[in-house]
Parts: structure tokens; sequence; C-alpha cells
């Protein structure tokens, strides 16, 4: 076997992150990239994946920018279309762009109930089917959903979320049963408490920052980095025979 065989390599690969502008989808874009993909950055705004990119730069990694509202399902339709282009095809599809909205149950807005449906289960149930089909006819691809803790609980004030971070896991398994065959692993990934923009409010207050670390055996928030190293293991061959997988990284949350 040559010595610079590498099961995680992915180069002459190109990959398209969904919210790779800032947190776990900066993260994950720039772990790939630097595994050797090409990564295709998307964002709602013009602009808004230039501090990704230019990470990537840094390294020399080759890198491109789309932009969609992922509310928007022609906008999304479109962006898998410009996505497929880019280089000739999308290998690696991970869908992690998403967004939640708070309130009791008893108050919440259907419209807050729909944007995030529209943007965290059916941006991802479209840009699958768009892209793996392509996959499936290949004979070969991956594609990585951002799943969460609320993929196994169902939190406070959250119903929307909870709800589709439910049914992003049970579209994983089932794309992983149909397309299986076809030699395109279908996988997520489940995040634990992070370091994020998203998680600023809990890490300042000091109780819930307290009672958070408390239930984490490994006594620490997560840094954003230390989840690209699973995007990049589920985007690789090393993965060639998981399928409809969970994969939790949560520094030990759920066994807690």
């Amino acid at each position: 076997m040559s010595q610079e065989y590498n099961v995680f390599s992915l180069a002459g690969k190109t990959a398209l992150v969904t919210g790779a502008s800032r947190g776990l989808g900066q993260a994950m874009a720039i772990g790939l990239a630097k595994a050797g993909a090409v990564v295709v950055c998307s964002s709602s705004r013009e602009g808004g994946c230039d501090a990704t990119r230019a990470s990537i730069a840094e390294f020399d990694g080759e890198s491109y920018e789309l932009v969609a509202d992922l509310s928007q399902p022609d906008q999304v339709r479109a962006m898998a279309e410009q996505a497929l282009g880019v280089t000739g095809q999308v290998d690696v599809l991970v869908n992690n762009g998403g967004t939640i909205a708070r309130s009791p149950a008893v108050d919440y807005p259907f419209e807050d109930w729909k944007r995030v449906m529209d943007v965290n289960i059916d941006a991802p149930f479209l840009l699958s089917q768009i892209i793996g089909k392509h996959m499936v006819q290949r004979g070969q691809g991956k594609i990585i959903n951002i799943a969460s803790m609320l993929s196994y609980t169902g939190g406070i004030t959250v119903p929307a979320y909870a709800a589709s971070k439910h049914a992003i896991v049970g579209l994983t398994k089932a794309l992983a049963n149909e397309w299986a065959s076809a030699n395109v692993q279908v996988n997520a990934i489940a995040p634990g408490y992070f370091r994020t923009d998203n998680t600023a409010a809990l890490q300042a207050d000091p109780e819930r920052n307290k009672e958070i670390e408390k239930r984490i055996p490994a006594g620490r928030w997560g840094e954003p980095e230390q989840l690209s190293g699973a995007a990049v293991f589920l985007a690789s061959q090393g993965s060639d025979y998981i399928n409809g997988h969970v994969l939790a990284v949560d520094g030990g949350w759920l066994a807690r």
C-alpha cells in the first residue's frame, strides 16, 4: 500500500456546506478544505462566507460561495443546481444551515413554526433530493445532516426546532435505506453544547452555564473546530460502510 494513502483524504472531492458563514458550519467547511476538498460555502447573504473563505485561502484551499435563503424553496433548488455546476459534481453535501425560534407552545406563532420547518427540514430534503439523485446515478456520494441533542429530547419553548431535529434524523435513515445500495452514505452528526454565537446567551448565564458543564462528563463546552473531524470522517472513505447513523459529538452529554 502506498505510504501516501489516506483513508480520510478528500482530495478531488467537492463539498457543499450550508450555513458556512460562522459557527459549526464554518468550522466544518474549513475542516473539509484542510482534508483536500473544494468547498462550496453557502449562506443567506452575499459575502456572508467571506471570513470562512479567507481562512481556507490561508492554507491555499479552494472555495466558492453561493447565496440562498433556505426558507425559500425556489432559491434552495437554484442553489443545488448552481452547486452541481461549480466543479461538475457534488461529492459531499453537509446540510448544516438552520434556525430556531423560542416561545411557549401555547403562544408559538405559526409563522415561526413554518420558517423553522422550511429551513431545518424542507431545505435539507430538497438539497438531498436534487444532489442525491446525481450521487445515486454516479454510484457514490456522502450526505451529512446536522441533528442536535434535541433530536433526542424535547427541550423547552422550542417545539418547532425539536420537531425539525427529530425529523432530520428520520430523513437521514429514510434516505440511507433507499440509497445505500447505490453506494451513497447518508448520516447525521448531533452536536452537543459548543461555543458559538447561537449559544452565547447560555454561556453568559452563570447558572445555566454551570448546569450545562456539570452535565457534560468532559466538563467543558465543545469548540467548533472539534466538530470538523466528525464531518471529515463521514465525508471520507473511512465511513463507506456507515449508513443511517447519528454520530453524537457531545463530550459525553448523552451518556450522563
